[in-house]
């Protein structure tokens, strides 16, 4: 019995050792996207974006709008707003731009990282907005794109979700004086979600999207020089 026992407890460590070591290896947050981009930034940049898949697909369907305007794009694919909450210091803090453009909450709704309510989704906005302001970083908030319907997870009923994120998160934006870009009601369809004209899958912006959005972000940001 005691050695049962003895194999037992050293079983169970065995297995926590390993558990922990194993979530260790894991860049959850993905800090290395960027690492080697980020050293190599030797001037503040105007501005800084920060975001999932729509933030990362607009650098490669317009890196022109980056690149003369003095702009860096740091979205990564997939990600939920508590990713993009742990590295904020590193992905725009650091970076020391005069403005950072948050677009994030779409991943959350479509529960990537398992469901997460409006109000813990627009916490970890807020949190992003009050690490800017901290470090005198000026933050213009942006809406949550249309979407009907989630290819990769169906049947979340996303339209009204993400219209209700929105009206949370201009009215805090209202309260606290903070930029807030509305693309929503520019870009949906009768049915809120994002129409062909703009996109492929109903969810990321085709050129024709990004270029929409460039329309309604840019005289915003026309006074970083």
């Amino acid at each position: 019995m005691k050695n049962m026992k003895k194999w037992l407890i050293l079983g169970i460590y065995l297995f926590a050792t390993t558990f922990v070591f194993g979530q260790q290896a894991v860049d959850w947050a993905n800090f290395e996207r960027y690492a080697e981009q980020n050293k190599s930034v030797k001037t503040p940049p105007k501005v800084v974006f920060i975001g999932n898949s729509i933030t990362e697909g607009w650098w490669y369907a317009d890196s022109l709008y980056f690149k003369n305007n003095g702009y860096q794009a740091r979205g990564i694919s997939g990600q939920v707003t508590s990713q993009m909450l742990v590295r904020f210091r590193k992905d725009v803090i650091d970076l020391k731009p005069q403005a950072v453009v948050i677009l994030a909450g779409a991943n959350d709704i479509a529960e990537n990282n398992g469901y997460i309510s409006l109000d813990n989704i627009k916490g970890n906005i807020v949190s992003m907005i009050e690490l800017a302001r901290l470090h005198k970083i000026d933050v213009v908030l942006c809406s949550v794109l249309p979407a009907y319907d989630f290819s990769w997870h169906k049947g979340l009923e996303p339209a009204p979700k993400i219209l209700e994120l929105n009206r949370m998160l201009k009215a805090y934006a209202d309260r606290n004086k903070v930029i807030y870009v509305d693309y929503h009601s520019r870009m949906a369809d009768e049915r809120n979600g994002l129409p062909e004209k703009y996109s492929g899958d109903g969810v990321h912006p085709n050129p024709e999207g990004y270029k929409v959005m460039e329309s309604i972000l840019q005289p915003v940001l026309k006074r970083y020089k």
